[in-house]
């Protein structure tokens, strides 16, 4: 039976066939900590790509908060683990948006976000025992919280404070004192608020509170301005913002009813145009009375209102003079020589001149009188002129070479277009209106074109921050796998070669001669002799006794002496 036996250079058996586990633990103990960390730190990588890809945007959970309120919510977010970051300078809370509602609507249930200023809830804490000066006051603060939440609410608003003055009321005083408020409104930066927006203020305040007038709210911003004044100091002040708005739209609509009408003709860049309207906004307001003539032709048309005749008659027998002594006052006197009409007179003379007495008549006639009472009041707002100014472009024209020229136009042609703005506007000569329509030629700028480099472009510099982490990650991937990974996997599956001289192939019990083991240029050299008396006792001695051969190269291959 034919036993091979393969020695390593230590002179150990060695098996023929080593597995990949078992070459793992023959390796070094370096190359299995490079190998460790490998591993450990290609993880981490791919862990963190996870992560990063499934965090996603971040959207904005709360905003305008105060530094109380932020404080509250932050600590609530770390004790439920949620990721959140700051931006607008601490101003907005931002966390994943796949965890905003949810983050919400826990934080509600915490009673987060905490109001700056309370509302009525400040009466669900109210205590035992306290007086009513005490609950009044807690009403008085949960109506001012209620109205500020409201007002804040607004767009144009960021923070608002009301403070209201409630007299307490008394049945026993002839006059009660009526409430009042004052506003105070931080506005947003670049923000303001119209006439309507003030009024819709006051009118809330006003409405929120029994009895109170809205003469009685001032409203004031953030530079201690007084926004809210009555109507009636408005006018009185001149031009308000209304008015001025106003007007504005007049000018704007004038304005773009010339662009639209001119722009086919000369271009749509050829043409400027301004309007000037002057408005009157002042209120008149005149009562006239008139009375119709009762006097001539209309006289026998006049209405009769009521009439009162008081006549008298006396005997002449017993007619007694009286007056200032003399002839005249002695003498009866004479009847009447102008009668109201022919025929009274003339019966009363006879009636007179029969019965010879005295006689007195007093006619008084009420006439209804005419009347017109007309008041006039001019509409505000009435246009009082107009004036128009429009500037338009040479024309354009090219030859046949395809060169392109500038010509003025002609004075026909401004003439047509004079003409165009004057019935766009409804010029007016009475009113004193103008139009001046002129041909100059535009100044062109030149257009600087900035050449961005790619690399400085907003596009680019958003992709490449959106795109970092990942790709330092991947890039932090290869280099571990290239460099500590994949070196000791090599070392790993590589196939063991043996080295010239480590092993010893002994046959025991066999006939068959083992091959010569190949030997260097160098041992060649130094080859002893092929006969030798030296060489053939040891061949004779492998040949006898080859297990004894075997142990004393054994022994030479450990470092044993012979």
């Amino acid at each position: 039976m034919d036993n091979a036996l393969t020695l390593n250079a230590a002179g150990a058996p060695m098996t023929p066939d080593t597995g990949f586990a078992s070459r793992l633990v023959a390796m070094p103990a370096r190359s299995k900590l490079n190998l460790g960390m490998g591993v450990a730190a290609l993880v981490a990588v791919v862990l963190g790509l996870v992560m990063w890809s499934n965090e996603g945007d971040y959207k904005v959970l709360y905003a305008n908060l105060s530094d109380k309120d932020g404080g509250a919510i932050i600590a609530q977010l770390s004790q439920m683990n949620i990721p959140y970051r700051h931006s607008d300078g601490g101003a907005a809370i931002l966390v994943p948006a796949s965890k905003v509602h949810d983050a919400r609507l826990k934080l509600a249930s915490a009673g987060l976000p905490k109001a700056s200023v309370g509302g009525f809830e400040l009466m669900d804490n109210a205590r035992f025992g306290q007086t009513q000066f005490q609950e009044r006051l807690t009403f008085q603060r949960g109506l001012e919280g209620e109205l500020s939440r409201s007002i804040g609410s607004l767009a144009a608003v960021e923070s608002a404070r009301v403070h209201l003055a409630l007299p307490a009321q008394n049945g026993f005083f002839r006059e009660q004192q009526k409430p009042s408020a004052s506003v105070v409104l931080t506005l947003h930066a670049g923000r303001t608020l119209d006439n309507g927006q003030v009024a819709g203020i006051v009118h809330l305040v006003s409405s929120s509170v029994p009895d109170m007038n809205p003469k009685a709210v001032s409203v004031l911003d953030q530079t201690g301005a007084l926004i809210s004044s009555p109507p009636e100091a408005g006018q009185q002040a001149g031009l308000d913002a209304q008015q001025l708005q106003y007007i504005a739209q007049i000018e704007q609509g004038y304005t773009k009813r010339i662009a639209e009408l001119l722009e086919p003709v000369v271009g749509r860049e050829n043409l400027r145009a301004n309007v000037t309207a002057d408005i009157d906004f002042s209120q008149t307001e005149s009562t006239e009375e008139a009375f119709k003539p009762n006097q001539g032709a209309n006289a026998a048309a006049a209405t009769v209102r009521s009439q009162q005749t008081t006549e008298q008659n006396g005997g002449g027998n017993n007619a007694t003079a009286s007056g200032v002594p003399g002839a005249a006052s002695n003498q009866p006197p004479l009847p009447a020589t102008a009668p109201l009409s022919a025929a009274s007179g003339a019966a009363t003379a006879t009636a007179a001149a029969a019965a010879g007495a005295n006689s007195r008549r007093e006619a008084v006639t009420n006439f209804e009188v005419d009347k017109t009472v007309r008041v006039t009041r001019n509409a505000t707002g009435s246009i009082k002129r107009l004036n128009a100014a429009v500037v338009v472009n040479n024309r354009s024209v090219t030859d046949p070479k395809g060169k392109v020229t500038q010509v003025p136009l002609s004075g026909e042609e401004l003439d047509k277009l004079t003409a165009l703005v004057q019935e766009s506007i409804g010029f007016s000569k009475d009113r004193g209106d103008s139009v001046r329509v002129i041909n100059a030629p535009f100044k062109v700028e030149p257009v600087t074109v900035v050449d961005v480099p790619l690399w400085k472009q907003p596009e680019v510099i958003d992709m490449l921050r959106a795109a970092a982490v990942p790709a330092g990650l991947s890039l932090v991937a290869l280099l571990v796998f290239f460099g500590m990974i994949r070196p000791a996997f090599t070392a790993a599956l590589a196939p063991l070669v043996p080295e010239p001289g480590s092993n010893v192939n002994a046959s025991v019990d066999d006939d068959v001669a083992m091959p010569a083991l190949q030997m260097s240029n160098a041992m060649k050299a130094l080859e002893g002799p092929v006969n030798s008396e030296q060489l053939d006792a040891a061949r004779n001695l492998a040949l006898q006794n080859p297990a004894a051969v075997a142990q004393i190269v054994r022994g030479w291959v450990n470092g044993q002496p012979a």
